[in-house]
């Protein structure tokens, strides 16, 4: 598909008002994204989990209204208005007009709640913006009837286009739609995968990785020093750009087979090479910064060490802040968990962590 394929055939826009909701999960890259060109395109492709618990729930209330020269909207969290969080939602309809053509003819009433603290540094970017794609394809859905715009209806389409718009907000956004294993990304190693949208993972996946677990370590939860837009935008000159993006393409067809056949040494090498690797460049970017604070780095430590010793199947991985996110399988989990409460919540702030674990999307809801 196309840019084009989203853009709908004309059609007549009722006047009338009404009300969606959707709530949409978080994910946790394990082949990492960084770097993006124009028009939120990334750099090199991605996998990710879908996570199951971390979620945003977003209601959308639409009202007609007389002055359609501008977007007319308001947001809100945990019930509290937020006019900071205005000018990225702007940007999200400037950029998702063409597709949505109803934008500017509607007032939106905007109401989100996380599942997860806030500011604790999960990616509610992706779980908030792919929750806002979804509400506003329920919102066309209801507009349109299966004789004017026949695509509209089906579930392929609808999650194609709500996970391309969700991109246009946040680029992990794109990976939220669906789960529980997701590609985003052009590469020769995944069938239909491409830059314009995720896709779900097309090939079998190992039972080892099948209600993977997620428990995600807050170490730090202030604002990051440095936003994710910046960072990305620092690749452009990055002098190890390149071998990072050919690095990235490379780990996609090693992730293939790890996940075919179970091989969790190797699942771990590659997840944790990842993540330091993502922090690498951001080491070595100019300016240069560093995400992760001295509880990240212990927590690391304590990780390799219970991981010889026991010889149990934990592994980390890292967004781009200091949060760490210890994953490991499920039947596993009894003896992990014991040692991440009595090792490791320890160096989290004010002792909070979450667990979490793979998931499969988003759900509609009900009034």
């Amino acid at each position: 598909m196309t840019e084009h394929d989203f853009i709908p055939k004309p059609y007549t826009i009722p006047n009338q008002s009404g009300k969606v909701a959707w709530e949409s999960p978080s994910n946790i890259a394990l082949v990492k994204y960084w770097g993006k060109k124009k028009n939120q395109i990334p750099e090199n492709p991605s996998i990710s989990f879908t996570l199951n618990s971390c979620k945003t729930i977003t209601t959308v209330t639409f009202t007609p209204k007389e002055d359609t020269t501008d977007f007319s909207f308001e947001v809100y969290l945990d019930g509290l208005r937020k006019d900071d969080f205005k000018p990225k939602i702007q940007t999200f309809f400037e950029r998702i007009e063409s597709y949505l053509p109803f934008l500017r003819l509607f007032h939106f009433k905007i109401e989100t709640q996380n599942t997860f603290p806030h500011s604790s540094g999960i990616a509610s970017s992706a779980s908030g913006m792919s929750a806002l794609a979804l509400c506003l394809m329920s919102i066309e859905k209801k507009m349109t009837n299966s004789d004017v715009i026949p695509s509209a209806v089906e579930e392929s389409y609808f999650n194609k286009k709500a996970s391309y718009l969700a991109r246009l907000g946040s680029g992990s956004a794109c990976r939220s739609i669906e789960g529980d294993v997701i590609v985003w990304g052009k590469t020769k190693s995944i069938v239909g995968s491409t830059d314009l949208y995720g896709v779900k993972y097309p090939y079998e996946v190992h039972d080892n990785y099948k209600q993977y677990q997620d428990t995600i370590l807050l170490v730090d939860k202030g604002e990051k020093q440095v936003s994710s837009t910046v960072g990305h935008n620092l690749m452009h000159n990055h002098p190890f750009a390149q071998n990072r993006f050919n690095q990235a393409h490379d780990n996609m067809l090693k992730m293939k087979s790890i996940l075919a056949s179970g091989d969790l040494n190797a699942f771990i090498a590659l997840i944790e090479s990842e993540a330091l690797t993502l922090h690498a460049m951001m080491m070595t970017s100019m300016p240069y910064f560093i995400l992760m604070k001295p509880n990240t780095l212990e927590i690391i430590n304590k990780i390799w060490a219970f991981r010889k010793k026991s010889g149990l199947h934990i592994g980390f991985t890292l967004d781009a802040g200091a949060n760490v996110h210890v994953l490991y399988p499920k039947q596993e989990s009894k003896n992990i968990l014991e040692f991440i409460q009595n090792e490791l919540v320890a160096y989290c702030k004010n002792g909070e962590y979450i667990c979490d674990e793979i998931g499969f999307g988003a759900n509609q809801l009900d009034f």
